[in-house]
């Protein structure tokens, strides 16, 4: 079951993007050309297939813009929706309606947009023991928001940010001299419910870590020959991640090699809008 995102981590981005549409002085078309008492009916509208993520980001715009509004959601997030699907209609006051419209419609296909990528990578690897997760690649102040798109779209979130898992990467090895005293010192660090993670370049790497048996071990731009190495020389003693190089071309035989997750960034930084409209009814 997809977590619902409580409304106090969506309502401060719908407002900030509504105050830098609405600028210094608001919608001044909506002014000029809508009368002050109209009202207006209209369907949120898909122009292609997908799947849904940030819906309640149309109801908090609107009702920031018009709080007595009508807003009917149609699906719920995580569903999948064929091209025409109604998404959600709403009945509110004309001049707050449209100028709740852009920012209605941006979230929402930038979210659906990352739910659809993500289903589509998730359904490559139908079958095989892998996993899709995110990385930290988001847009700056979406974050919780993208990542609840990725698991609308099936996938799994990595990090949420520096403080919650201890993830060493190649300049922390570089400076502490090595990947096995990297995660010497990350181990004695870390709390008995902190995870930590090593990146490894190769093979000589992986020996070193598994030596120090840190929780996780990713397998950076790995051939898949190494890959396949790598799962039979750990012999499942840690999960396995494969990250660099992935992408819907790649991530099947990715996946055939028997690694646990396969992280990819293009889910957040690469997924295309999804065509979404509004239309008047």
């Amino acid at each position: 079951m997809i977590p619902t995102l409580p409304d106090l981590l969506i309502e401060p981005v719908v407002r900030l993007a509504l105050a830098e549409d609405l600028g210094r002085a608001g919608d001044v078309t909506a002014k000029a050309c809508i009368p002050e008492d109209a009202r207006m009916r209209a369907v949120f509208a898909a122009r292609k297939p997908g799947v849904l993520a940030g819906i309640d980001c149309v109801r908090l715009a609107v009702l920031a813009m018009d709080p007595k509004a009508s807003v009917e959601l149609k699906l719920r997030d995580g569903e999948a929706f064929e091209a025409g699907a109604v998404l959600a209609e709403v009945e509110a006051d004309a001049r707050a309606f449209l100028s709740a419209e852009r920012t209605a419609l941006n979230l929402l296909g930038r979210l659906c947009g990352i739910a659809t990528l993500t289903h589509a990578y998730v359904d490559a690897v139908s079958g095989t023991k892998a996993r899709i997760a995110d990385t930290r690649k988001t847009t700056p102040g979406l974050r919780a928001l993208e990542k609840h798109a990725v698991l609308c779209g099936g996938g799994l979130n990595h990090r949420f940010g520096l403080d919650d898992a201890i993830l060493i990467k190649d300049n922390h090895v570089a400076v502490c001299g090595g990947v096995g005293e990297a995660v010497r010192r990350a181990k004695a660090a870390a709390g008995h419910l902190m995870k930590v993670e090593v990146e490894v370049d190769g093979l000589d790497q992986l020996d070193e870590a598994l030596a120090e048996r840190p929780d996780v071990i990713m397998l950076d731009n790995f051939t898949l020959p190494m890959l396949r190495e790598a799962v039979t020389r750990t012999a499942g003693r840690v999960t396995l991640e494969a990250s660099g190089g992935v992408n819907l071309e790649t991530v099947r035989a990715i996946a055939e090699t028997g690694v646990d997750v396969i992280s990819v960034g293009a889910l957040t930084h690469s997924a295309p809008s999804l065509d979404i409209g509004l239309d008047a009814v």
